[in-house]
């Protein structure tokens, strides 16, 4: 009989004063625990360490995503204030975003973000959580959302975003702007380490699907929102041919492991490929492609912690967390990581 997964099996008490305000410098000098799977057992060690941790047979797949500026302070014209975060664009001046307060803004509402850069027609009415908004800038959206728009760090980070988050809230590998989080297992490295590992790029720009919350109790009731993802034709084959030589595909973030799977269930192999994913993996999942797993600790009742539990297996994964709790880790964007092997 297949077990019902239930929420509150993936609950677990976390000190406020362990949820990292701010980020390591440098980058790899955060704390690594490594989680090996055969023998259910874990050691700690350092980010900087990781080129020994893995083979030279090993292949890490990065998300090359970079991440908007997408948080914007709007005006109504009746002056009221309503705080933009853009997710994902449906069109090139379309995109999904929160709203916040979502009631303040109906169908046909102009929002003011700067009276000559940028101003945002909401297009329906309050309900969904997820709402359709149209961007009319006045150039470049790029442009435009780099002069006016700040980080959007998560809301566990209580403090004010200032000058160092723009870079720090970055891989150093971003290129492809896109998302309205950063896939935070890829902000520990450096450029330097980066030279030291045998890696590859794919591309998911993180929104809603990413960090929305689950709510329903039975997790299979549970639905991902999509979110739009590539694969080079050159990653591919890397992928591939490591996989035909016996050697390890190393997902970094959970976001990579969504988009590889992704592809192998749609394909029946990694190819060249981009289109929309909401897949969400829970325990029982069937892992086609990862064989190791780099990731930071996650908020408790997530579809990340649900993916991570159901590749590393929910009992070490627990003891992994009590583990990491005793011992004083940095948990969630700015935190620690972890290496599944």
């Amino acid at each position: 009989m297949k077990r019902v997964v239930k929420l509150d099996d993936f609950d677990y008490e976390l000190p406020r004063r362990l949820i990292a305000q701010r980020p390591h410098s440098p980058r790899d000098a955060s704390r690594l625990m490594v989680l090996r799977r055969q023998t259910g057992t874990w050691e700690h060690a350092r980010f900087a360490d990781l080129p020994d941790l893995v083979s030279e047979q090993d292949l890490l797949v990065l998300n090359d995503s970079r991440v908007l500026p997408a948080r914007l302070a709007a005006v109504k014209e009746t002056g009221g204030q309503v705080e933009v975060l853009l997710l994902d664009a449906l069109e090139s001046q379309v995109w999904r975003a929160l709203l916040k307060p979502g009631r303040r803004a109906r169908a046909g509402d102009l929002l003011t973000v700067h009276p000559e850069l940028l101003s945002i027609r909401v297009l329906d009415d309050p309900g969904p959580a997820v709402r359709q908004v149209r961007l009319e800038p006045a150039g470049d959206l790029q442009e435009v959302l780099e002069r006016v728009g700040r980080t959007p760090l998560p809301p566990y980070i209580r403090r004010e975003v200032d000058s160092r988050d723009r870079e720090a809230y970055q891989t150093v590998y971003a290129a492809r702007p896109g998302s309205a989080a950063a896939p935070t297992a890829g902000l520990h490295f450096t450029e330097a380490l980066l030279s030291r590992l045998n890696h590859c790029k794919i591309t998911l720009h993180v929104g809603y699907g990413t960090f929305q919350p689950v709510v329903a109790e039975r997790v299979e009731d549970h639905r991902m929102h999509s979110e739009y993802y590539e694969v080079s034709a050159d990653s591919a084959r890397r992928i591939r041919r490591q996989r035909r030589a016996g050697g390890r595909v190393i997902a970094v973030g959970t976001t990579s492991t969504r988009v590889l799977e992704q592809v192998q269930r749609r394909h029946g192999e990694v190819v060249e490929d981009r289109g929309w994913t909401d897949l969400f993996v829970k325990p029982g999942f069937e892992f086609g492609v990862i064989g190791g797993l780099i990731t930071n600790f996650h908020l408790p009742r997530t579809s990340l912690l649900l993916l991570l539990a159901a590749f590393a297996g929910e009992r070490l994964l627990k003891e992994s967390y009590r583990e990491a709790v005793a011992r004083c880790y940095r948990f969630y964007s700015y935190g620690d990581a972890m290496l599944i092997v």
